[in-house]
């Protein structure tokens, strides 16, 4: 059964809870060229981390390179991209990617944390007042915060459709029936 996601409620749902403004867009943006040079440091540290947690190792082995290539794009893409409905749209795709090679959604959201805390510690040292890195550190979360739970929200819908197409299967129930049997469905109290 295919969703028809609304994108620009998606953002504006994740945007409630990330806090993620558009002014944090702009510190983002604000400091892109300093941390775009960081990047490949971020990206080493954190696959280097990542490598040394056992039941990562299956997804990692053998495509660490190409992996660290697409993160830091992911990564350039946190410090100069609109986080509007189209870049939601790309991030529910990653986690329908995540969904469809089995990657547990705890590594997803372990992940973030990891790279929240690398990015925070480049943070400190770039050579701006104390003001302006608790902004960019708030803005990093946000922004962080934000893409986690678009990608949540993929985890969910895809693994709950990878679930229910073998049942539709073997029921020979249609997805159109499904969907109006679902809608029609009350529980009781």
């Amino acid at each position: 059964m295919k969703n028809t996601i609304n994108f620009q409620a998606l953002t504006e749902y994740a945007k409630s809870f990330s806090g993620l403004t558009d002014g944090h867009e702009e510190v983002l943006a604000s400091v892109k060229d300093e941390i775009f040079q960081r990047i490949p440091n971020i990206t080493d540290a954190f696959y280097a981390k990542l490598i040394t947690i056992e039941k990562t190792k299956p997804f990692l082995e053998g495509r660490i390179e190409q992996l660290k290539k697409t993160h830091s794009k992911w990564l350039e893409s946190l410090f100069s991209s609109a986080f509007d409905s189209h870049y939601t749209e790309a991030m529910y795709k990653v986690g329908d990617v995540h969904v469809k090679i089995n990657l547990p959604v705890e590594f997803m959201a372990g992940s973030m944390t990891l790279l929240s805390n690398l990015i925070i510690s480049e943070i400190e040292t770039l050579t701006l007042d104390s003001t302006k890195k608790a902004e960019l550190t708030n803005a990093v979360i946000s922004a962080i915060g934000f893409c986690l739970l678009i990608m949540q929200q993929s985890y969910q819908t895809s693994f709950l459709q990878r679930e229910l197409e073998p049942f539709l299967k073997m029921t020979g129930i249609s997805e159109t029936l499904f969907s109006n049997l679902s809608s029609a469905y009350t529980p009781s109290n």
